[in-house]
């Protein structure tokens, strides 16, 4: 009965599966070598990330924010939210790039300039919501 439900779970398990189980030893094999790495794992939809003793919280939040960028870019104006969501990234993006630092008279003026467009956005996707025939 045991061996079935193993012949079972090999049978369920998928290309990436296998591929993420060949990951995690090689990840152990780097780790007994004394290289300090961290694993996350999303494998419903097979997402894995890797990260390296110089990762920190400022550069884990730009690398997640370039994926945020890219859907902005990918979906450009073919979504209702995409101007919403671009001019977000933009700001982030700003504010992240200085982080360390202070940010000019032009950052300013461009997060102005992002947050006026998202009032924009906003209030349209607001006048739909309120008015379906629309």
């Amino acid at each position: 009965m045991y061996a079935g439900r193993a012949s079972e779970t090999i049978l369920n398990m998928t290309a990436f599966d296998a591929f993420y189980n060949d990951l995690l030893e090689l990840v152990n094999e780097h780790e007994k070598k004394n290289t300090p790495l961290k694993v996350e794992k999303d494998l419903e939809v097979d997402i894995v990330k890797i990260f390296g003793e110089n990762v920190t919280a400022l550069t884990r939040a730009k690398n997640g924010l370039n994926d945020v960028t890219e859907l902005a870019y990918a979906t450009a104006e073919h979504h209702p939210y995409w101007n919403l969501l671009y001019n977000c990234s933009e700001i982030a993006n700003i504010v992240l790039e200085r982080w360390k630092s202070e940010l000019s008279k032009k950052d300013a003026s461009d997060i102005e300039w992002s947050i006026k467009e998202l009032k924009q956005s906003l209030e349209k996707i607001s006048e739909k919501i309120n008015d379906p025939d629309i």
